[in-house]
């Protein structure tokens, strides 16, 4: 294990979510990690998107500071919840982009085409999205985190399963399965 990935565990263990100097400290180590995440959901979103990867993350880092009954995990827990934060951030602009104040519209696409990890950007409708894993939430709680993990937080097959405590191959299983339950939910909602 390299020092960067051992110094984030003792800062995540020694952060309470009251001291900002250890937020400040962890938040030098892993900003460029967050940016990266930042800027892949933003290369899935529309070209015109208001929120840039720094924005985002700064936003992130805002609401994560105010997280104080969290006991963090290690670092793949901090970048699946970091991960989380950002995907709730952009549900939010979403969501109020479309107001009638604001007069936008949602675009609706595939979930083959959504959950993809290549680095073209798609037109992901984060509002039908979130609504379909909520729906899969209430019907399997660990498939819908370990569509969070993956396609949100960009966590491997092997840092997902360390997060939800379970094995590789259960991670790959449930996650092919997920997948091909919300190709069918959003299909059906086109």
């Amino acid at each position: 294990m390299s020092e960067e990935p051992k110094e984030i565990s003792v800062i995540l263990k020694d952060w309470s979510g009251k001291d900002r100097a250890s937020a400040d400290a962890l938040l030098s180590l892993v900003y460029d990690e967050l940016r990266r995440i930042a800027a892949r959901y933003l290369r899935k979103e529309r070209i015109d998107h208001t929120l840039q990867p720094t924005a985002l993350v700064h936003e992130a880092y805002m609401r994560l500071i105010d997280i104080s009954d969290i006991s963090w995990q290690g670092r793949a827990h901090f970048f699946a919840v970091s991960s989380n934060v950002m995907r709730h951030i952009l549900v939010d602009h979403a969501r109020a982009r479309l107001t009638d104040k604001r007069g936008g519209e949602a675009q609706r696409i595939a979930l083959e085409d959504a959950i993809s990890f290549s680095d073209n950007r798609s037109d992901v409708d984060l509002l039908a999205l979130d609504e379909a894993l909520k729906s899969l939430a209430e019907f399997d709680e660990q498939q819908s985190r370990i569509v969070e993990l993956r396609f949100f937080g960009g966590l491997t097959i092997e840092e997902t399963a360390h997060v939800l405590e379970i094995s590789p191959a259960t991670v790959k299983r449930e996650w092919t399965l997920a997948k091909a339950w919300l190709f069918r939910r959003m299909k059906a909602r086109d």
